[in-house]
């Protein structure tokens, strides 16, 4: 019998494929099998030589693995992220976790309930570079986190949504699929979000979803951060384009982030940290430091974290209940652009109680 944590990858597609080649990179890892309902996408799973099946069940009824990541549709994650939570299964969601926070509540309830390990793929925070971030704000470098301006601009090409048209109708626009990357990573820097106020602006290309956001949002430690997102903006100021995290994209030298403090200014992913000398006086020289960081692949990272955490030698670093966070602050977002008011948290949370008990 393997000492190797067995992991299953549900879900063949782009997102899943890099799962699987990660797993079959780290040596205390042994891929379980895949599950690929798909049956050309099952048919390429076939070529890795491990068990390909069609469906969680079918995989459940013949063997459980140690840990299942889920790497498909958001739809689906709640029917099979319980389904892995009944067979006693740690399971790895990628982001965001599920549709809905009411959703969310209800599987990270079932996950507590059952004392089974759920995290949610916000791999970002597994980047040596946030890492190094998180550590210089933790040490006050930049003082009190007084604001932050974050930039999501890409163009995503006709072909991206012609391979998956569901990424053309409404509530698959890059608010709920692309933002929640950022929330996650803002809620990791700052803390908790009080309110988000925000616009939309109707796709260009007729979808049913919005291609342009901007936000608002206000934090219980009193920063501010202005968010801004689109997938039909040609530009390099994104994560994707700047953190050099997945070669597909073209890296760029940019920054993403600026994180304004009362002691000095920190931007990301370059990792520079800005001070003036002698102390704060827009007199004086500024000038800035280059922290270093830890060059590792996040999702690797991630992977034998899950590993750890299944062993039971680790807490879960984003958690279910993290992942619904973020979940909830992406959604009040999506609210406040569509009823052009500003939404608070507590109103969130209140409506995915709501939701779960009508689940119930």
């Amino acid at each position: 019998m393997s000492d190797k944590t067995r992991i299953a990858v549900v879900g063949f597609g782009l997102v899943g494929r890099r799962h699987v080649d990660v797993v079959r990179s780290l040596p205390d890892l042994e891929l379980h099998s895949v599950v690929e309902a798909d049956p050309s996408s099952a048919a390429k799973a076939a070529e890795l030589g491990v068990p390909v099946y069609g469906s969680l069940a079918q995989m459940f009824d013949v063997d459980r693995p140690d840990g299942v990541l889920l790497a498909t549709p958001t739809p689906l994650h709640v029917e099979q992220g319980m389904l892995c939570i009944q067979n006693g299964c740690a399971t790895l969601i990628e982001k965001p976790i599920s549709v809905t926070s009411g959703e969310a509540l209800q599987l990270t309830r079932a996950a507590e309930l059952a004392d089974v390990p759920l995290l949610v793929g916000h791999h970002r925070r597994h980047n040596g570079m946030v890492q190094a971030a998180k550590a210089a704000l933790v040490q006050g470098r930049v003082g009190d986190i007084r604001a932050v301006q974050t930039t999501c601009w890409f163009y995503k090409p006709e072909y991206y949504f012609d391979e998956a048209p569901w990424r053309t109708k409404k509530g698959a626009g890059p608010i709920s699929v692309n933002l929640v990357h950022d929330v996650d990573l803002l809620r990791h820097f700052c803390g908790e979000v009080l309110s988000a106020q925000a616009v939309s602006v109707p796709s260009r290309r007729g979808f049913e979803n919005e291609d342009l956001a901007s936000a608002i949002l206000s934090f219980e430690s009193g920063a501010v951060a202005t968010i801004s997102v689109s997938d039909s903006i040609v530009a390099p100021w994104s994560w994707e384009l700047t953190s050099r995290e997945n070669p597909r994209y073209p890296a760029t030298s940019e920054s993403c982030y600026l994180i304004g403090g009362s002691e000095g200014g920190l931007s990301l992913p370059d990792l520079r940290v800005w001070a003036h000398e002698g102390g704060p006086d827009w007199w004086s020289p500024i000038n800035a430091q280059t922290l270093a960081h830890d060059m590792h692949d996040p999702l690797a990272a991630q992977m034998s974290h899950f590993s750890r955490v299944i062993q039971g030698v680790e807490e879960p670093l984003v958690s279910g209940l993290e992942g619904l966070k973020s979940l909830e602050v992406v959604e009040a977002i999506a609210r406040s652009a569509e009823s052009g008011r500003a939404v608070t948290i507590a109103s969130m949370d209140r409506l995915s109680q709501e939701n779960q008990k009508e689940a119930v």
